[in-house]
């Protein structure tokens, strides 16, 4: 362990490492913390709530109207003999799938279309743009329009007399023109005029639209979901800024919408009767043929009647080719169902009906396919193709329409059979016919073609009827339960939750910004800090000067309010002195600091001032040789001090300085010399500490900051008592670190830190507290910051709280 000689040669104990204070939260301080700059809070806050109102103010509002669909019966799965995976048809893959319909370009284009769309009119405020749909506020005659190209652009329009108008496009106000009532104005494509006088109340605008203008309006404002689970009724939303215009779109997507489902129920209908039209189109022309061909022949031949035999035979074969027929038009229909089930079309139907198909359960197997093909059409529109889901779906699919494959196939497998047998019927009954007479024969043939003609055409007739009787009976598969209606209360912006949310906002604001300034923050402000940065004791705590300090410190050296809790700070520091190299008679103590600006030398005055007062022999030298400006104070001129003194140029004598009001001696620095260093390095200068120490109690040393120059070491060095002031506010966290680097560096045990220009600053104090009672480096002296005594009524300089207005001074 080293051993330290100090300069007078006794011996020093030797430097032992200090041990750190024990600090914990104090969550009051961190109370503080923000109650000190509550009004950066409330600034915050206020903010926040202007910017809500003004969103308020400018933001359009938001209207919301309901209503909802009641959806048609699904039918049922059945069971076959063909191994389905299992699935609980639930409504809500239909409302799904419904949706993406309800949602479609077609079903909102002709809903726009049922609207009064073709002109949109706003009233201009001063705020914002207000549209007034369904009112008219004047009638606008569209005399030409293309259908497509057409000027699309805001105009304004103000009524200027009873017989005239002013008329701009709102983008080019260079424009304006002025027009009578009833007078065509032309722009591009289309012509139109202003019917009758517009009102005066505010100036109007309007724009003209097409039916594809409010698609994307309509589509972004729609929501659809399901109203309940497990029930077949969807619940539908429209959201616009005009609750009129919201509630008449969604009523006219309803019903546009259940007109659209009739239609596409009605569609396998309408084929079978386009099927059978073709067909009656090309028989009618056959039965009125073949009935001119029977009517010459019988002319010619002059046949007036048939033998029984001839008329049996005739009937059977009309009878067979009309079976034969009917067959061929089956085989046809079944041809057409399975070319739609290889297709993969997203809906399949029968052109015809099939029979015996719906024995086997055709029907039902072509509805659950038509509702997983919806099912597929949804799931597609949230995963890839590859997903799981879709991968399920693909293999419902597969089975049902595998089980379509198999009905089908055996129906036309006993289609054909019976087509077989009846072509052997007639294969049996032409035999005869052929053992007729000549007459007979072609008779026969005659007379079975114009009969089976006849009777196919009665067929295909029965069939029209029964298919159109089936498409008047076909009900939508949807229904209206609730309309629409206006709703007039906005659901945004909402008052309640903007302001509820400025104030959020506001508040987490006012804490960050406290939050950032103390993270951003690199000084040191009060004294918890600076212990948890350095193990060096802190002497005292001096507090912020309460007047405004001149230039020169005359006012500070003076000491003008004894009585006040900066005084008392003072006097802390003085006390402790008394503890510092205690074995000396004179001390010499060196006050220094990081850099220029943190108070070395006002300390200095204070100190030297109030141990004047205590009746000490008290020495200044300003021993900063590069920039002092402590000869100010004192009201002497700085021609010759210490510089010269330590030069050589003159005497003790001349340069001592004495100050019989405060009874203090004084050397100034005198003129700046070229090696201030060296000069404070010399044997001069040594002697001129010990002379000093002979006449003086204290020898106060006010040397240049050791952060800058290196001049202050030599003194530092030879002192008793080396006292480094950090500023609050002004020194940077690093400083607290210099004063054990000198011990390091140097060997000294004698250093103190006086923290000067304590405010009590409640922001940027640290949120410890230091526990003395468990020891610590720089808990040797006793010594407070006088904090939270300013309103104890002791002090000259106390504050005043606003809250405590009713108590006198």
């Amino acid at each position: 362990m080293e051993k330290i000689i100090n300069k007078d040669r006794t011996l020093i104990e030797p430097i032992q490492e200090q041990k750190g204070v024990s600090q914990s939260i104090d969550f009051y301080k961190i109370f503080r913390v923000f109650l000190s700059r509550w009004y950066w809070v409330a600034g915050t806050v206020i903010t926040s709530l202007c910017l809500a109102w003004l969103y308020l103010w400018y933001t359009p509002p938001v209207y919301q109207t309901s209503a909802s669909l009641k959806l048609g019966e699904s039918n049922p799965a059945i069971t076959t003999g063909v191994q389905i995976p299992s699935q609980n048809y639930n409504y809500t893959d239909k409302i799904q799938a419904e949706g993406f319909t309800l949602r479609s370009n077609e079903v909102i284009l002709n809903a726009v279309r049922t609207l009064n769309y073709r002109i949109s009119y706003f009233l201009k405020g001063r705020i914002r743009t207000t549209e007034l749909y369904p009112h008219v506020p004047f009638a606008i005659e569209i005399i030409k329009q293309d259908s497509i190209n057409f000027d699309r652009s805001l105009y304004e329009v103000t009524s200027a007399d009873d017989q005239h108008f002013t008329f701009y496009p709102v983008n080019n106000e260079a424009q304006k023109k002025t027009y009578r009532y009833n007078e065509q104005i032309t722009i591009g494509n289309m012509v139109f005029r202003i019917k009758y006088k517009i009102l005066d109340k505010g100036t109007y605008q309007f724009k003209f639209n097409g039916k594809e203008d409010f698609v994307g309006r309509a589509m972004n404002g729609l929501s659809i979901a399901e109203a309940a689970r497990f029930t077949n009724v969807m619940s539908l939303s429209q959201k616009d800024g005009n609750p009129v215009f919201a509630a008449d779109i969604l009523n006219a997507i309803m019903k546009e919408y259940v007109r659209t489902d009739v239609i596409q129920r009605r569609r396998s209908a309408k084929q079978t009767v386009d099927f059978i039209d073709n067909q009656l189109e090309f028989i009618d022309a056959q039965t009125g043929k073949s009935g001119r061909t029977l009517a010459d022949f019988k002319k010619q031949n002059k046949l007036i009647d048939i033998g029984s035999s001839t008329a049996a035979t005739t009937a059977k074969l009309s009878d067979f080719e009309k079976q034969k027929t009917e067959l061929t038009l089956k085989q046809i229909g079944i041809k057409q169902l399975q070319e739609q089930v290889n297709a993969n079309k997203s809906r399949i139907g029968a052109s015809l009906d099939l029979g015996d198909g719906n024995a086997n359960g055709l029907g039902n197997f072509i509805s659950q396919l038509n509702l997983l093909l919806a099912s597929r059409e949804t799931k597609l529109s949230q995963f890839n193709r590859s997903s799981p889901p879709v991968k399920q779906l693909e293999q419902q699919i597969a089975n049902v329409k595998s089980s379509i494959r198999n009905i089908v196939d055996g129906m036309q497998k006993q289609n054909l059979q019976n087509i077989r047998f009846i072509e052997a019927q007639i294969e049996g009954i032409n035999q005869r016919v052929s053992n007729m007479p000549v007459k007979e024969q072609n008779f026969v043939k005659l007379q079975t073609n114009f009969e089976v003609n006849n009777k196919v055409r009665s067929y295909l007739s029965e069939k029209k009827l029964e298919a159109e009787m089936n498409a008047a009976a076909i009900v939508p598969g949807a229904s209206i339960v609730n309309p629409a209606y206006p709703s007039y209360a906005a659901i945004s912006p909402n008052a309640d939750t903007t302001y509820s949310t400025a104030i959020f906002l506001g508040l987490a604001a006012g804490f960050g910004l406290i939050l950032l300034v103390r993270f951003l923050n690199p000084y040191i402000y009060d004294k918890e800090t600076v212990e948890a940065l350095t193990h060096t004791p802190i002497i005292g705590v001096i507090r912020k000067f309460p007047d405004f300090i001149d230039k020169d410190s005359k006012q500070a050296l003076s000491l003008s309010k004894p009585k006040s809790v900066f005084a008392e700070s003072v006097r802390s520091v003085r006390t402790n002195l008394s503890f510092l190299a205690s074995h000396k008679a004179s001390k010499v103590i060196c006050i220094t600091s990081e850099i220029s600006g943190e108070g070395k030398s006002f300390v200095t005055l204070n100190l030297a001032s109030t141990l004047a007062l205590i009746e000490k022999k008290v020495i200044l030298i300003a021993a900063d040789l590069r920039k002092s400006k402590l000869h100010k104070v004192f009201g002497t001129n700085n021609t010759k001090g210490l510089s010269s003194l330590l030069s050589g140029q003159t005497n003790l004598a001349d340069v001592l300085v004495h100050d019989s009001v405060h009874h203090i001696d004084f050397i100034p620095s005198g003129p700046v010399p070229p090696n201030p260093s060296e000069l404070l390095h010399s044997a001069a200068m040594k002697d001129l500490i010990k002379t000093l120490e002979n006449d003086y109690d204290y020898v106060l040393l006010d040397t240049a900051p050791v952060g800058l120059v290196s001049d202050s070491i030599p003194l530092i060095r030879s002192s008793d008592v080396n006292l480094f002031v950090i500023r609050s506010g002004v020194s940077q966290q690093r400083a607290a670190n210099i004063p054990e680097r000198l011990s390091r560096e140097y060997g000294l045990n004698n250093l103190a830190i006086i923290l000067n220009a304590f405010g009590d600053d409640a922001l940027y104090s640290n949120y410890y507290t230091t526990d003395y009672s468990r020891g610590g480096g720089n808990s040797t002296y006793y010594y407070s910051d006088y904090s939270g005594y300013s309103g104890s009524g002791y002090y000259d300089d106390e504050d005043k709280k606003w809250w405590k207005f009713w108590r006198r001074k």
